[in-house]
């Protein structure tokens, strides 16, 4: 890459309008789980009850491909992934539903056909892994290819089982943060701007789950934490050195995203495997891990856990939907609700979504003292496959993708 192109590209991505910085503060959700990888909302404004029949469609898009990927929002843009004529792609849609662009990004197909990334928005630029490893960086405008790499073939990337890479990558500052996994070292950090290589952690050489890695800042240290089907750790920002590991045999396959809170990292897996607290200490540099409890209250599959307050709530595969005290693993309720499936949080209240059957979505109360259900319907134009893609609340509409459907919901109140 010659000079005048690494400087032309450093100022389009140093370019990013006032108007950008300012919506990704209030309303965008531009990675896998929002902006801060959490699944949680900081809207306000929105429906607190649902109509008997749900709230309104706004629109329906549909040519977005299969897959199990869900949505980002950014920059007035509706990005995500599918497979369509031969290969995996990044689709662009205007915020009325209308596809403006798609870009090639590898193999299609798959362990269950489809691609399972949610793509990564950072200012101008897109960054999306397929589920054969190959990972793109493009332009948000228009979908031109910028760089691209391969973490199987480039970075020695190995998978624990056999459905494919699923991670949604995550930028922070100036790094591109992944997990390839294997013998070069299990997580990997890019320039963004390049794909060039700035550190890969030797010290770990699990091989990859299916999780995608969280940013905290713990002891002043500014790191990384991931979960593999042996351990989950936190490495330095800086140079991808392991701060602290505390070993965490999972099964099969090892999916839901670590959460972070006070000092405290919690995990949950299925597979009758369950979920740990640990508390990491770190003094002078100096860190360690201490397990809090290990319990089978929460084993989540795949729909994801996440956290409002001290609580967790999440669907766990013995005793449904259920609220959990993060730091202590006491159950405060159970329900099975909608039955198995994901969930997001916006302005005080949970989105769950079934995975199965007639795709029902539920509205309730986002409170440790009991499931208040304030709304449901059933999801129209069904596909008949696993509805796995977390649903998305981002500028007042509830975003539900179904392989090469993608439905808007209007739930702003008025």
């Amino acid at each position: 890459m010659s000079k005048a192109s690494v400087s032309l590209l450093s100022v389009l991505f140093l370019s990013v309008s006032v108007a950008n910085a300012a919506d990704v503060a209030s309303n965008d959700w531009p990675s896998f789980r929002g902006p801060n990888r959490d699944d949680v909302s900081q809207e306000t404004g929105l429906l607190k009850q649902w109509p008997a029949e749900g709230p309104a469609l706004a629109w329906k898009a549909e040519g977005i491909g299969r897959g199990y990927s869900s949505v980002s929002v950014a920059g007035g843009k509706i990005f995500t992934m599918g497979d369509k004529e031969g290969s995996s792609h990044v689709y662009a849609l205007d915020m009325s539903g209308k596809i403006v662009w798609d870009a090639k990004v590898g193999k299609p197909g798959g362990n269950y056909d489809g691609t399972r990334s949610t793509p990564t928005v950072d200012g101008n630029f897109v960054y999306s892994l397929g589920q054969f490893a190959d990972l793109v960086c493009l332009q948000a405008a228009d979908g031109k290819e910028v760089w691209r790499k391969n973490i199987e073939r480039d970075f020695g990337g190995k998978m624990m089982s056999g459905w494919n890479f699923s991670e949604s990558v995550l930028i922070d500052g100036d790094l591109l943060v992944c997990t390839p996994g294997g013998a070069k070292g299990t997580m990997l950090a890019l320039d963004k701007k390049t794909g060039e290589m700035k550190w890969q952690t030797s010290e770990i050489t699990d091989s990859a789950a299916y999780s995608s890695v969280i940013p905290a800042d713990i002891g002043g240290v500014h790191q990384y934490i991931q979960l593999t089907a042996a351990n989950v750790f936190g490495v330095d920002a800086k140079n991808g050195k392991v701060l602290w590991k505390a070993a965490r045999k999972g099964s099969t396959a090892v999916i839901p995203t670590p959460i972070y809170f006070d000092n405290h990292v919690f995990v949950t897996s299925g597979y009758n495997i369950g979920c740990n607290c640990f508390k990491i200490d770190g003094k002078g540099g100096a860190f360690t891990a201490t397990e809090v409890y290990a319990s089978k209250e929460m084993i989540d599959h795949h729909g994801g856990v996440l956290r409002v307050g001290e609580n967790l709530y999440g669907h766990s595969d013995n005793g449904g939907w259920k609220c959990m005290e993060m730091k202590t693993g006491k159950v405060l309720w159970k329900n099975p609700g909608v039955g198995k499936g994901s969930c997001t949080y916006a302005d005080g209240h949970l989105y769950l979504r079934s995975e199965a059957g007639t795709g029902r979505i539920a509205l309730v109360e986002a409170s440790p003292v009991a499931y208040k259900q304030t709304g449901e319907f059933n999801q129209p134009n069904r596909s008949g496959d696993h509805s796995w893609p977390h649903p998305v609340v981002s500028g007042g509409k509830l975003y539900i993708r179904d392989q090469d459907v993608l439905l808007c919901y209007d739930v702003k109140a008025k």
